[in-house]
């Protein structure tokens, strides 16, 4: 287990951020509090962004990207330097070769407005197209290698891929900076034995946590008089919740007396195994209620209680990314 005093930060997810299918953006109700979001972001210390230049949905892609790009320029130099704004550039089928991403990393380099620090490979195409990966890898490495991008990160990667592809960057003398992987109490599959997590540790490489709180499901309180979300969040909640009753009993005990509520307990689930957690941020409510989670940690006792309930046979589980590589 990571030490209390080693454990990570928090980031900020925007996922949401021009998505309309899942979230319901809407440019003229929600710019102007994404910009305060975002600023609020910075003056509590959350200054790890993390992005895609396939965020937004349909006419909207890209929308995330030019929104932290827009709130980016605005900062001062200090705050910009502060700043890891990370995006994922995605393998489509049409990205091909060494050079495949050259066009895309340009295209969000302006999006940006020059702020991207971070470049990662969004997902493996290890399980579908094994030929694809290797040369686009070596493309984002060039991208470090002349400083073009100050780190190179990768998400959805298992164990037996990510040491792949560790030692290939090793190689040429490229730092594999990050791993990105759905983790949370209703995903704990990262932490299991065997899991990227230990991989993580062996080789120094950051272990970021997207998708902590479950798409919302866990950082609502069991009294929440709220109704479900609708679409398929609301499917989802309704499928998942009579399976979570001990789970978020237990949450909503530690979470009692603690700042930021069951939220925070979910966040600190992941800081305790060495992750950190990229909950998406689309209020200042939010970004309050994720510094007062980074103010405190969970203790082993809480940790291991927590661990039984997620890895308990029959649990109930998030959807697994078909991505996923082994």
């Amino acid at each position: 287990m990571t030490s209390e005093a080693a454990q990570p930060g928090i980031g900020v997810g925007t996922w949401a951020w021009g998505n309309q299918f899942l979230w319901g953006y809407d440019p003229q109700r929600d710019d102007a509090v994404l910009e305060a979001t975002f600023r609020r972001c910075l003056e509590v210390g959350l200054d790890f962004f993390d992005t895609a230049d396939s965020y937004g949905t349909g006419r909207l892609n890209g929308r995330s990207e030019e929104l932290l790009g827009r709130f980016a320029s605005q900062c001062s130099p200090q705050q910009q330097e502060r700043l890891c704004i990370a995006t994922k550039l995605a393998p489509f089928p049409w990205r091909l070769g060494r050079r495949g991403y050259d066009k895309a990393f340009a295209a969000s380099q302006r999006r940006l407005q020059g702020q991207l620090k971070r470049v990662q490979l969004h997902w493996s195409t290890q399980r579908y197209a094994p030929w694809q990966e290797g040369p686009l890898l070596e493309g984002l490495a060039d991208l470090v290698s002349r400083g073009a991008a100050r780190s190179l990160g990768v998400s959805n990667m298992g164990p037996k891929r990510l040491r792949q592809v560790h030692q290939q960057l090793a190689d040429r003398g490229v730092q594999l900076a990050s791993l990105q992987v759905q983790l949370s109490l209703l995903a704990p599959q990262a932490i299991e034995p065997g899991g990227v997590s230990e991989v993580c540790r062996e080789l120094g490489i950051e272990l970021i946590a997207y998708s902590p709180l479950a798409l919302g499901l866990l950082g609502r309180d069991p009294q929440d008089p709220r109704p479900n979300p609708k679409g398929p969040r609301g499917s989802l909640f309704r499928q998942l919740e009579p399976r979570l009753v001990a789970l978020r009993q237990a949450m909503a005990e530690m979470g009692r007396s603690k700042p930021g509520g069951v939220g925070a307990v979910a966040l600190n689930w992941c800081r305790a195994h060495g992750a950190m957690p990229i909950p998406g941020m689309r209020s200042i409510a939010q970004v309050n209620a994720a510094a007062a989670a980074q103010s405190w940690t969970l203790s082993s006792a809480e940790r291991l209680e927590l661990d039984q309930l997620a890895l308990a046979p029959g649990a109930a589980r998030m959807p697994a990314n078909p991505f996923q590589s082994a």
